[in-house]
Parts: structure tokens; sequence; C-alpha cells
């Protein structure tokens, strides 16, 4: 069985199959860059910079063309200092969901094997691979939290996210895996709850 990889650091991947095969190998926090959408959405923007700085990245993009532009972009945006560039090879193929290869005729992310995947992680992130995140202050929020505060299961919920997620200005279209852990990586606990009772306060 391959062996997750533990990070501290936000991976940043293009698109949604390529964070839901990330998922099965390491427990890190993955976030999407929708592709070219990310050079546009200035929140999506904003939450890159904030995640570079308190916990830094690991840029995974695809091998061709797009992918370079894309991980040029981030890296600029965020500054070089903030992140680890982890590359795959360029092998040609293509995935197994798609009818035909890419324009340059490449595997992307989600179709190089797994053991290629791991290795090019840890040798961009050195010795640094498998350390332990340091302690969080306060603890952690969960998905009852999320339950109680209204912002998942519950009537209204979607309405209070994107409120939430707006005076915080995060990107609205967050799931509710990825919120919980952006909660995690950038508020306390103490904080949201505070935020959250003064929206209740104010009229919208």
């Amino acid at each position: 069985m391959t062996q997750r990889l533990h990070t501290g650091r936000v991976l940043v991947v293009e698109g949604k199959y390529d964070a839901a095969r990330l998922a099965r190998l390491t427990d890190a926090m993955i976030l999407l860059t929708g592709g070219f959408a990310v050079f546009s959405d200035k929140k999506r923007q904003k939450l890159l910079k904030q995640l570079a700085r308190q916990n830094g990245l690991i840029l995974l993009t695809d091998s061709d063309k797009a992918g370079f532009q894309i991980r040029t972009y981030i890296t600029n945006l965020v500054g070089a200092e903030h992140v680890v560039q982890a590359y795959i090879p360029a092998l040609p193929g293509k995935e197994k969901r798609k009818a035909a290869p890419g324009k340059e005729g490449l595997l992307g992310v989600e179709g190089v094997p797994d053991e290629v995947v791991l290795r090019s992680l840890r040798e961009a992130l050195g010795p640094e691979a498998d350390q332990p995140s340091p302690p969080k202050e306060g603890r952690a929020v969960t998905y009852a939290d999320l339950y109680d505060w209204g912002l998942s299961g519950t009537a209204g919920a979607a309405d209070r996210k994107y409120r939430l997620l707006g005076a915080l200005g995060l990107p609205p279209r967050l799931s509710k895996k990825e919120m919980l852990e952006v909660f995690n990586r950038l508020y306390t606990f103490e904080q949201l709850d505070s935020l959250l009772h003064q929206l209740e306060e104010t009229p919208e």
C-alpha cells in the first residue's frame, strides 16, 4: 500500500480530477486553480496569497504549456519564497476518462502513476516531507461547527455561507471540505464564531 505524504503546506492543482487523485496520496489541504480561471478570480488570488504566507504552497500542475503558465502566474502572484515547485515528467498518453489525448498528447497530473506523483512531491519538499505541522492555537473547527453555525445541512445554509465567505473575502464557491480546511488554516474558532454573531445582528 502506498504511504501517504504528510505536509502542512497547501497543495495547489489545476482541476477537480487532480484533486480527487491527490486526496488519496496526501493529507495536505488541496486547492484548485480552476485552470485559467485563477487569472481573473480576485478572491481566489487573495486566498492563495493568504495561504502562501501562512502555510506555504506546493504547486503541482500539468507538464504542458498551460500548466507552466498557471504555475508561473501563481509563483509571481504569491512570491517565489512561499512556493515549492513539484513537477511531473512529460509522459505521452491520455487519461482513461478522456476520449482523446490533450493538445500536447501528455498525461496530466491525474493520469501519472501514484509513485511518480509522490516521488515528485517528496523531491520538491526535501527534508520537509512528512514533518508534522506546528500545533495550531485554539481548537479546530469541525463539520459539527459548520452545522451549528447554520453553514451546512440546515435551511438557509447556502445564503449564510455566501454571506460569511463574502465578509471574509473568500471565494463564494468553496466546497464544504475546502471551506473547513481554509477556516482551520486562517482563523480560530473564536474569530469565526464572533464574526458569525456580528453578521446575524447586522441587517442584510
